[in-house]
């Protein structure tokens, strides 16, 4: 007998027992299912994301080490929460689980602001070295003590790369004066924006696309698998490698819910959110590694420009900024120093 043959019989059956008992049996299948643990998850991702896809491992992870026990619940799109609202939402108890960026976190931890400065992560395994270490320990504990949320991963979001509405000689931060680049609207991006020579401009991820195709903004920054997904590529004719933040998402989930569970389901799910941060880190970096090609093919002019020099001013910008008089004595030293 096969599972749907089964669980149609066992449906006849309650049916036919509630008639007998009075209405008793559909209660009790109510309850049932009305004892799932509900985890809501909202992402600004689109399903052809890895970020976006993700969702689905940790779902089907957390179904296959407690099976039945919770109903989880995947938003994409914004759907559910804006982009960045998602920290205040789980605060609340509106929200269970999210990825958060480095630029959410920094809000609130002001200490986490070294992570949204450009060229501080080398690439993804010295990211993942990082805050899988002693550094990330101690910045983890400072966000669910200042933002009530527990982060479960560390998930490899891509290397942000500037993406072009039109082409134009782009050597030096020099050359993008007057371009209007847009970043999310939280005053750490829009200070990455404006350290790498443009004019920040905040806007939604969900009006980029449109954005770049009206001409609103001239110019996005995103990892190139997320310029694949969304479809930028559509409406932008050139690429600028400057590789000016390795970026990164973080799974969280409320502390509220966090602290309800017992030891074995905080140990499955954690375990959930680590096997869906493992699958994207390697599918975007296997995708990052051929990605090109694809743009390339579709027509867009692919540059890369003086890295030292974007470093260079990247990097003083940071320096003569308050955010730097945030982060902890000898942090960046560490950071350099983790191999």
């Amino acid at each position: 007998m096969n599972t749907s043959t089964l669980l149609r019989r066992t449906l006849l059956s309650l049916a036919t027992t509630s008639v007998l008992m009075g209405g008793h049996a559909p209660t009790a299948l109510a309850q049932t299912v009305a004892d799932k643990t509900v985890l809501r998850i909202s992402s600004p991702a689109v399903p052809d994301d890895w970020h976006g896809k993700m969702w689905d491992v940790l779902k089907a992870s957390l179904n296959k080490s407690a099976p039945n026990a919770y109903d989880v619940q995947i938003n994409l799109n914004g759907s559910l929460f804006k982009q960045g609202t998602e920290p205040a939402a789980m605060a609340r108890g509106n929200l269970e689980l999210a990825s958060i960026s480095a630029f959410d976190i920094a809000k609130l931890v002001p200490e986490f602001s070294i992570f949204t400065a450009g060229y501080v992560i080398r690439d993804p395994k010295h990211q993942q070295k990082v805050f899988n270490g002693p550094i990330g320990d101690e910045l983890f504990k400072l966000a669910s003590e200042k933002m009530d949320v527990t982060i479960l991963a560390t998930v490899y979001l891509g290397t942000r790369e500037l993406n072009l509405r039109d082409t134009r000689k782009v050597n030096t931060p020099a050359d993008l004066k007057g371009v209007k680049l847009r970043m999310p609207g939280s005053k750490e991006w829009l200070f990455l924006g404006d350290s790498l020579g443009a004019t920040a401009t905040p806007l939604a991820f969900g009006e980029v696309y449109m954005g770049l195709k009206t001409g609103t903004i001239d110019a996005q920054d995103n990892p190139l698998p997320t310029v694949r997904a969304a479809k930028f590529y559509e409406v932008t004719q050139q690429i600028v490698l400057t590789h000016h933040l390795v970026d990164s998402l973080f799974i969280a989930v409320s502390n509220k819910m966090w602290n309800s569970l017992s030891a074995p389901e905080q140990k499955h799910l954690k375990a959930a959110a680590q096997a869906a941060a493992k699958f994207n880190n390697d599918n975007r970096i296997q995708e990052e590694a051929q990605i090109l090609d694809f743009f390339k093919k579709q027509g867009l002019k692919v540059v890369t420009p003086d890295q030292a020099a974007f470093r260079k001013a990247v990097q003083a910008s940071y320096d003569k900024s308050e955010m730097a008089q945030n982060w902890p004595q000898g942090l960046m030293d560490r950071i350099n120093a983790t191999k």
